[in-house]
């Protein structure tokens, strides 16, 4: 007779999710907020979510990491250029540094766990200039050519999305006419050592990356799978994440990463 699967088999991953944060202002305290639809989307995929304030101390992140499955960085304002030795463009609208602080922090310790991530937005940027990318400041200056990536009047601005066939967003998407939602002004420039891009806008602009590292699921999408402005189609990228996830916790495939 074959013994019951213990019911840690059955249990559904957990998924953290750093939150971004305002600093407090004379008629309020400081306080961190996080959109539904992150963890809707979530719940909707089959896990768990937990929201991570920006704890500073990367003993309490590792700890807090150790006891998750996966964490989904989210999107927000943009990166300090200063951090990464670029100078500030005069349209960079950038994080309050206590919530930079802790993502920075965070995401060294998620590359060395080799914990399982996917960024959103400037979550994908984080995941690139971490691990040895860089990135464009201003998309209008930078790629002239480029069509329009954000519309200050139309929030759910639209454009195509070309897939790179054998990646998980062809699985995703497959081979039809796919147009996304495009709300930002900054965008990987030089792609990091280990990810290749899985997904461009027709000018050419990255707008998903995958790990090819066979020991760390990693993935990242420029656009917002999360928000109002998604297609149905679009959850299916938290869907693939939690199983992979899922499926990385039931095999045990998490290693440390060489030091």
């Amino acid at each position: 007779m074959k013994r019951p699967r213990s019911p840690q088999m059955f249990s559904k991953p957990v998924i953290g999710l750093n939150a971004n944060f305002r600093n407090a202002t004379h008629d309020r305290p400081a306080f961190s907020f996080i959109s539904a639809g992150y963890y809707d989307a979530v719940i909707a995929a089959g896990g768990i979510p937990v929201v991570l304030p920006p704890v500073s101390s990367p003993e309490d992140q590792q700890a807090v990491l150790s006891r998750l499955d996966g964490v989904v960085l989210i999107g927000g304002p943009d990166l300090d250029p200063n951090r990464d030795g670029f100078m500030r463009h005069a349209s960079i609208r950038m994080m309050e540094p206590r919530r930079e602080d802790a993502d920075r922090s965070m995401m060294k310790l998620i590359a060395q766990m080799r914990l399982p991530v996917f960024g959103i937005g400037v979550g994908m940027q984080l995941i690139n200039v971490a691990m040895g990318g860089n990135l464009f400041m201003h998309i209008p200056e930078d790629l002239p050519g480029a069509l329009p990536h954000h519309d200050t009047i139309d929030k759910h601005h639209r454009h195509g999305l070309d897939v790179v066939p054998g990646t998980l967003m062809e699985k995703i998407f497959g081979d039809g006419e796919v147009r996304v939602n495009s709300s930002h002004h900054m965008a990987i420039d030089e792609l990091a050592p280990g990810f290749i891009a899985s997904a461009r806008s027709p000018d050419g602009v990255i707008e998903a990356i995958e790990s090819i590292h066979e020991d760390w699921f990693a993935i990242g999408t420029q656009f917002h799978p999360e928000a109002e402005s998604a297609s149905a189609l679009d959850q299916r990228i938290f869907e693939e994440f939690v199983e992979g996830v899922a499926a990385g916790k039931a095999g045990g495939v998490r290693v440390a990463a060489a030091s």
